[in-house]
């Protein structure tokens, strides 16, 4: 029963989240010849500064299939969308039932606050793996429809890399959920943040890559640098302190 209203509680966030995803995906791998008809006009575009750097750099990476989907799917489309929808699936629960007047009969039931927190979590963990994975399975599946091909393997990396950096996402967001009463607080706080290291990494140059999203979108790997298992484990201690963090906030909670 309660992962059944868990499930409820999430369905359309994930639905949602899941149907973008995808077509953003599809939208991806389908957009690639004419991208690489595009390519030959790139050195006649001058255009200064930071953007013109970005320009060039994506042609570059471009002008391979792996390169393009690695510059264009997983390092900004997924990379955008999970973050968001990573926010989105954590917050909720307790709280923001009791808010609304719904928390009684969830609080009535004979199972504890821990293992009420603990269902939620897991629920949402596991949409929050499928997002990961799933939309990239579109990548090996239709690559071929353009004269491509996409490993599997890369794929199970990238889905590796992209769900435990979001569910450090997702746990802020579960932290924070504990603390405000309403499902939107905590989804903008969560945003704000990823907002701002997204603008920051970027000035750190080559060493961006050992970053938050540097992680997210698995560059060491993609640079033939092997898994960034550091960050993997550092996110995952990340997760499961602000988790254990929310788990004594909300058994602190007086309904």
């Amino acid at each position: 029963m309660l992962w059944y209203k868990s499930w409820l509680e999430t369905r359309w966030r994930f639905a949602i989240g899941l149907a973008i995803l995808i077509l953003s995906a599809v939208g991806t791998v389908l957009a690639y010849p004419r991208v690489v008809q595009l390519l030959p006009l790139v050195p006649s575009v001058d255009v200064p500064g930071e953007v013109g750097r970005r320009i060039l750099e994506m042609a570059t990476l471009s002008r391979t299939y792996r390169g393009y989907v690695w510059a264009q799917w997983l390092r900004q489309n997924m990379t955008q969308m999970l973050a968001l929808f990573a926010a989105l699936l954590g917050t909720g629960g307790l709280l923001a039932q009791a808010s609304g007047g719904g928390a009684l009969f969830t609080l009535s039931l004979p199972v504890s606050r821990d293992r009420l927190l603990g269902v939620r979590v897991a629920t949402g963990l596991a949409e929050l793996l499928a997002l990961a994975f799933l939309p990239s399975l579109v990548l090996p599946l239709l690559s071929p429809a353009v004269g491509e091909t996409f490993s599997v393997v890369d794929v199970l990396v990238y889905g590796t890399c992209a769900f435990f950096a979001a569910a450090v996402l997702f746990s802020m967001a579960s932290l924070l959920s504990t603390v405000f009463s309403d499902v939107w607080r905590p989804a903008l706080i969560v945003c704000a943040l990823a907002a701002c290291v997204g603008i920051a990494e970027p000035f750190f140059g080559d060493y961006s890559r050992y970053g938050f999203f540097g992680l997210m979108d698995g560059e060491m790997y993609f640079r033939g640098a092997g898994l960034p298992w550091l960050g993997l484990l550092a996110s995952a201690a990340a997760s499961a302190a602000m988790l254990f963090a929310a788990s004594r906030n909300l058994a602190r909670q007086d309904f």
